[in-house]
């Protein structure tokens, strides 16, 4: 999501160059002369206003009939170069001396070319390889062949003539229906192959060459849609009514009113570089699918895909037994259309400077030239209709093709394709996107994919009239990129492709820049469509659900005048310039500055520095986001219509009554109420001009305090974090951030020992009954307790029962000291001599000694035992 940094720079604000190239010097003169608002005509029919094309850094602006060149680098440099003393606004300065950035002996940044146009310019388009510019007025259009850079930026700063050729000149002239759309064909041979459509609903084809000045009076090919729609074989005529002829009413008329079409990009998979998507101003959608010139030039990867598909196609066709007749006249015919491409030996054409060598092939001619008209398209899951007229008017349609599955291409392949102008990443599936004059978005997917049709031939043996049923488009999001307050009916909002992504765009409306992203589902709905594991339903429908496309508005020209609409946007992407989008009203350039995506960003550890290398400054802290610069309305600038009014009546029958008094008299009322008419209208939008400009001044002051109270809290922060905010003695830094952490360490300590406390009141507080094991384990601790303390207390009658532990201690202790003392007595009786009368042998005295030895062992062994029996258990308590 892009965020805005900066809006119109200076360079391109008043008084300077850069904002004069965008205005007419005549809007106040014709303002003067014509009444109040002569920038737009009364009752003019809305369309597409497109008058900013750029090739690189340079742009073409229309202003009026002419048209403005600029290169955009050369132009801000031009003023940094300036003396600083220079800049800005001066009152007293000469015009004659901000006409040029540069002083004589330099060369200018801007040069006005004058057209044979002789209406106000409302498209202009630059060809894919910015050798020809399109210049399109509501019904004719004109091709000038664009020099090179060096050509336009001289010393000379005069008005100059390009090479300029008329199209059609019989055929689109105001006498016949206005051009809603001129689309350079991608295929074309060096862009060199233009198409027309209509509001008539008749497409044109045209494959220009300087050298033949007859390819831009007829085209190659001409197509009545009206007639298509109802045309049953390739016999048939489908080429427009001739100039003069009688035309009945039709329904057709009504219903197939174009309001745009569109081509998919060059690098798109399959058929979609051939697909023409027309829309139409009732809603519905048509596709003619292949639309060809006579020889067109593929990209690389284009003609291989194709081959794979159709062959593909046709092998399961084969193996189906229920495919129904339509389908497989179908598939013969792309066979038949294939084989013709695949017999041809392509044409090496050299390109322009710096293009390669392209490989030009002819039309096929089997099965024919004029594809069928797919549609009106079924929109499934279409959203309900509303009682608000402006959501069902198409204004533009915007179609993004498929990518090029390249490993499917090059699977079992040895030479490889130059795969770097093709798409390679999205979806698999094309993309719809449709504009409504209300600002809604309906964003489709084209899941069965358009593919080439052509009617049967009458001849043909398998020629049948079946109904054909018609593609659909399934519906996935519909926004809303105006509110209800802010639609008018002269509302025309158009698309303009991102430079950074495929699946991003702007929206432009009569007042409002708004930014739309589909990156965030397209990705992910690719993963599900691939790989289809389990929950894929469940994913793809919240995918649906939820809210993932980007929506947001970078720009709101807030203007009471309907006759200030804006531009389509120009997108620019250039180190100089940085991420530009550039647009323009009638009375001046509006301009932003986004981030730099963070796809594109280097990280500067990974840039290698040369030794010179210098450091860029650090940029400044943002306290505020940024607001657009005030600019007055243009009613305080424009002259009064009084005085041209006033030299009407001087020429007029009324000249008498300038002269004499004023009489009540027709004459005199009628003189009192065209004046009143003028006097009335200027003063409201002085009126209107003047409130504005005191709210804005209101405002300024509440945002200067705003910024001020943010200024004083980010310092009053920046002096806490320093210490600079303490008026006491000096502390030196180092203190200070010991005396920091030490009181982060006590609120630490303090928050752990109040956890600490709450947790053991939550222990207290539980009152859940003990279960039968923390029962039975209780017991068996008192149990244990009693055996291992010794306690003063009787056996309570236990009698011959087990006794304690410590007691049967105290009973072998006793024990052994008997024994003892027992052994001690029988020694000394030993060492008395016996009498003589009695004699004991001494192998019985031996025997008696080794058992009493014995029993003294086996008691001490019992002690030992006992004791090491009761520290086990003091142990385990």
């Amino acid at each position: 999501m892009p965020k805005a940094i900066s809006y119109t720079p200076e360079w391109l604000s008043k008084p300077n160059p850069g904002f004069e190239i965008f205005t007419s010097a005549s809007l106040g003169a014709a303002a003067s002369s014509g009444g109040s608002n002569t920038i737009r005509k009364r009752g003019a029919k809305p369309g597409p206003r497109r008058t900013i094309a750029r090739r690189g850094t340079e742009v073409f602006i229309a202003v009026g009939r002419e048209i403005r060149w600029t290169d955009l680098v050369y132009l801000k440099e031009a003023w940094e170069n300036k003396p600083r003393r220079t800049r800005g606004s001066d009152s007293h300065r000469d015009r004659d001396e901000r006409e040029s950035q540069y002083d004589e002996d330099h060369a200018q940044g801007y040069r006005t070319i004058k057209t044979p146009v002789a209406e106000d310019i409302r498209q202009i388009i630059i060809s894919p390889h910015a050798n020809y510019m399109a210049i399109l007025t509501t019904h004719t259009i004109h091709v000038a062949v664009l020099p090179e850079s060096s050509h336009l930026t001289a010393s000379d700063t005069g008005p100059m003539k390009l090479k300029t050729y008329t199209v059609g000149p019989v055929t689109h002239v105001t006498s016949q229906s206005a051009i809603s759309s001129a689309l350079w064909h991608p295929l074309g041979v060096n862009g060199s192959c233009l198409v027309t459509v209509t509001e008539d609903a008749v497409v044109r084809l045209w494959e220009l060459s300087i050298a033949d000045r007859w390819s831009f009076d007829q085209p190659k090919l001409a197509i009545d849609l009206k007639k298509l729609a109802d045309g049953v074989s390739l016999d048939q005529d489908f080429g427009p009514s001739k100039s003069g002829m009688s035309k009945g009413f039709s329904p057709d008329s009504f219903e197939m009113e174009v309001a745009s079409a569109c081509f998919a990009s060059r690098g798109s998979g399959l058929w979609s570089p051939m697909t023409l998507w027309i829309a139409m101003r009732e809603g519905d959608v048509y596709a003619l699918c292949p639309l060809l010139p006579e020889k067109w030039s593929p990209p690389a990867t284009l003609v291989p895909s194709l081959s794979v598909s159709i062959v593909s196609k046709i092998a399961a066709l084969e193996d189906d037994p229920g495919v129904s007749s339509q389908a497989k006249l179908l598939a013969q015919q792309q066979l038949a259309w294939m084989s013709d491409l695949d017999n041809q030996e392509p044409m090496h054409v050299e390109g322009l400077m710096g293009e390669p060598v392209a490989e030009v092939y002819s039309r096929p001619a089997q099965p024919g030239k004029v594809p069928r008209l797919q549609g009106p398209l079924d929109f499934e899951l279409a959203p309900e209709e509303t009682e608000y007229e402006l959501d069902g008017l198409l204004s533009d349609i915007h179609v993004i093709g498929p990518k090029i599955d390249s490993e499917e291409l090059m699977f079992g392949e040895e030479n490889e394709f130059e795969l770097e102008d093709v798409d390679q990443e999205g979806l698999s599936v094309g993309i719809v996107c449709l504009l409504a004059s209300s600002g809604r978005l309906t964003v489709c997917l084209d899941l069965d994919g358009i593919e080439a049709q052509w009617l049967p031939k009458r001849k043909s043996r398998t020629f049948q009239l079946e109904e054909v049923e018609p593609p659909s488009l399934l519906t996935f999001q519909c926004l809303d990129t105006c509110r209800i307050g802010e639609v008018t009916k002269d509302n025309w909002p158009m698309f303009s492709s991102d430079v950074n992504s495929r699946y991003s765009f702007y929206v432009t409306d009569i007042s409002n820049v708004t930014f739309v992203s589909l990156s965030p589902w397209v990705f992910r709905l690719e993963t599900e469509l691939n790989e289809g594991n389990a929950g894929t339903d469940f994913r793809i429908d919240m995918l649906v659900k939820g809210q993932n496309s980007i929506r947001e508005r970078v720009y709101n020209h807030k203007s009471t005048d309907d006759s200030e609409p804006l531009a389509a946007s120009t997108l620019i992407r250039d180190p100089d310039l940085g991420y530009f989008l550039l647009t323009a009203t009638p009375h001046g350039p509006l301009a932003l500055t986004f981030e730099h995506p963070e796809d594109f960003e280097i990280d500067p550890r990974q840039r290698s520095r040369s030794p010179t290398y210098d450091s860029e400054p650090e940029k400044p802290l943002i306290l505020c986001e940024p607001r657009p610069v005030y600019q007055p309305a243009h009613a305080l600038e424009e002259h009064s219509a009084l005085p041209s009014l006033l030299e009407k009546l001087r020429h007029s029958k009324y000249k008498r009554l300038l002269k004499e008094d004023i009489r009540l008299s027709p004459a005199t009322l009628t003189i009192m109420t065209d004046a009143h008419k003028v006097l009335s209208e200027e003063t409201h939008r002085l009126g209107t001009a003047a409130a504005e400009l005191f709210r804005r001044c209101e405002r300024l002051q509440i945002e200067l305090q705003s910024q001020i109270r943010k200024a004083h809290e980010t310092a009053a922060r920046v002096e806490a974090v320093t210490g600079d905010d303490v008026d006491d003695a000096f502390v030196a830094i180092d203190e200070e951030v010991s005396r920091r952490i030490q009181d982060a360490k006590t609120r630490q300590r303090e928050l752990t020992a109040r956890i600490e406390k709450i947790k053991r009141k939550a222990v207290k507080g539980s009152s859940r009954e003990l279960t039968e094991k923390e029962k039975a384990w209780v017991e068996e601790v008192n149990i244990l307790e009693e055996k291992v303390n010794r306690v003063d207390e009787e056996d309570n009658g236990l009698g011959g029962g087990t006794r304690k532990p410590w007691k049967r201690y105290e009973v072998v202790m006793d024990t052994g000291d008997d024994f003892l003392e027992q052994a001690k007595d029988q020694s000394a009786e030993e060492e008395i001599p016996p009498s003589q009368g009695v004699k004991v042998p001494s192998e019985i005295r031996k025997a008696k000694v080794a058992q009493i030895m014995a029993l003294l062992d086996r008691e001490s062994a019992l002690v030992e035992g006992a004791k090491s029996r009761l520290e086990r258990l003091s142990l385990s308590s």
